[in-house]
């Protein structure tokens, strides 16, 4: 039986990135995939969808020229596929050149793993069953859409995320079932085309509700702009396929109910941990309240075992899976190092406008009691946002009401907002105050100037001042759950 010093389950981004980073410690690594190399983060996931919504962003800019412009469908998914294919070429060139490089650390088998015990895993390709053992493994085998009981998903008429690459041209109508990240993604996606009629329903009384109410307000009224329409407080009754279209009947919290026909339905109400046929029970290995794989920072109970990803259900991001990944290798391997943590996670919502995230939300502050100030800039006031026209959205930081003022969170909404957050990102890390990044000279005209004069008005001596601009510059203490505007908050 062949021994090997870590077996990695699952090529998706974390089982990937724990592998390479097992292999800078110069360890015999098996790296094991049932499907596709890749996963989720190539296939009907994120390379996908974030494809999808660049293009459409491109069409949707067009459209403000041409009203009339019709998306070539063809064209669109040529796209998505080249990328599809150029990402998962790079990842399997890059395995066999490693395999050539490293012949005794690398491995790879495409095949089904089984955990038989601790240290072995039987692996099952066509007919051929072998098994294989290692002093550790590493469990990534990543998520499934979620399906909802009582609504019949075929993958063509009421798709999940994976059913959309079976759609053979744009729909006249759609409705999204989930006004999440990915179900405003998607709304955003399809409503940026200009032939799709989106319906998103939204069980709560606004979208996005883990963000902040004023990032809902501008996607909403960006999403409805383009014809959307947001099925505020409403409950699905049921949803079925009917003469190959879907119908759906809504429930509103005054007791009226409606009934609509589209032509697709999207079901995006979160995703599912693949912990099934993995041999879990053979070993003793624990699942968490969610469904997916209990851990300790990346640890399952059974000593010799961690996990990465999805699959842990903790935070469905590929970033946070290839840490997790990388974390975990590093604890097998490597020197004794701090806790991951989860608090200073930078993230991207591809909507309209685009939302960039990291740390902590008001609403997040105001529901633990914590006090805290807070500045908001708009974006009409940044020189980079109006010479691209688009000035719809803002800058939000939040610090601590103290004059010490360490950074507690940040939100940016609008044109380029990803490319905004990470040195606050980094502050946030490092526990350091705001006054060395408002000092520095940021590139000009460029969005991130929107974050240094945020910064200023925090330290009272910014450019435009809050009290002439009061619509376009906030500043405001929370305490005790009340928010007092003010002028100066150094």
């Amino acid at each position: 039986m062949e021994h090997y010093d870590l077996i990695v389950i699952g090529g998706g981004p974390s089982g990937y990135a724990g592998a390479m980073r097992a292999i800078d410690f110069g360890k015999k690594v098996l790296l094991i995939e049932k499907k596709r190399i890749g996963g989720a983060g190539v296939y009907d996931g994120v390379l996908t969808s974030k494809t999808l919504w660049e293009y459409s962003q491109k069409v949707s800019s067009i459209r403000e020229s041409i009203p009339n412009y019709e998306v070539n469908f063809e064209e669109l998914f040529k796209t998505v596929n080249e990328a599809v294919f150029e990402r998962k070429t790079q990842m399997m060139v890059h395995l066999k050149i490693l395999q050539q490089l490293k012949p005794d650390l690398f491995f790879y088998e495409k095949g089904k793993a089984l955990i038989i015990d601790k240290h072995t895993v039987q692996i099952t390709k066509d007919d051929e069953v072998k098994k294989v053992s290692a002093d550790t493994i590493l469990i990534a085998t990543g998520s499934r859409p979620r399906k909802a009981a009582n609504i019949s998903v075929d993958e063509n008429t009421i798709v999940t995320s994976d059913g959309i690459k079976n759609l053979r041209s744009l729909p006249k109508s759609m409705v999204v079932l989930g006004a999440g990240v990915i179900g405003c993604e998607f709304a955003t996606i399809f409503s940026n085309m200009g032939k799709t009629k989106v319906y998103l329903i939204d069980k709560a009384e606004r979208i996005l509700p883990f963000e902040d109410e004023d990032i809902a307000t501008v996607v909403s009224h960006n999403l409805e702009a383009k014809g959307a329409v947001i099925h505020h407080g409403a409950s699905l009754k049921r949803m079925e396929i009917v003469n190959n279209e879907v119908e759906y009947e809504l429930e509103y919290k005054d007791g009226r109910t409606e009934v609509i026909h589209v032509e697709k339905a999207l079901i995006s109400i979160g995703r599912v941990a693949n912990v099934e046929n993995l041999g879990l029970e053979n070993v003793g290995i624990k699942l968490n309240s969610r469904g997916g794989i209990w851990n300790d920072d990346t640890q399952t109970n059974i000593s010799n075992i961690y996990t990465a990803g999805d699959v842990t259900t903790e935070v469905a991001l590929v970033n946070v899976g290839e840490r997790e990944a990388r974390h975990a290798v590093v604890r097998m391997f490597g020197p004794i190092v701090k806790p991951l943590s989860y608090k200073n996670i930078s993230t991207i919502m591809f909507l309209n406008p685009e939302v960039a995230a990291v740390g902590m939300s008001e609403q997040d502050l105001v529901a633990k009691g914590i006090a805290h100030k807070v500045v908001k800039l708009d974006y009409a006031t940044n020189a980079r946002a109006i010479a691209m026209r688009k000035t719809s959205g803002f800058f939000k930081i939040i610090v601590t009401n103290d004059n010490g003022m360490r950074i507690l969170g940040m939100r940016a909404v609008g044109e380029h907002a990803s490319s905004a957050i990470q040195a606050v990102a980094y502050l946030i890390y490092t526990n350091q105050g705001i006054r060395e990044l408002a000092d520095m000279m940021h590139p000009h005209p460029s969005i991130i100037e929107g974050v240094q004069e945020c910064l200023r008005m925090l330290l009272n001596k910014s450019i435009y001042k809050p009290y002439v601009f009061k619509d376009r510059l906030k500043c405001y203490v929370c305490e005790n759950g009340v928010c007092t505007p003010t002028e100066s908050l150094a």
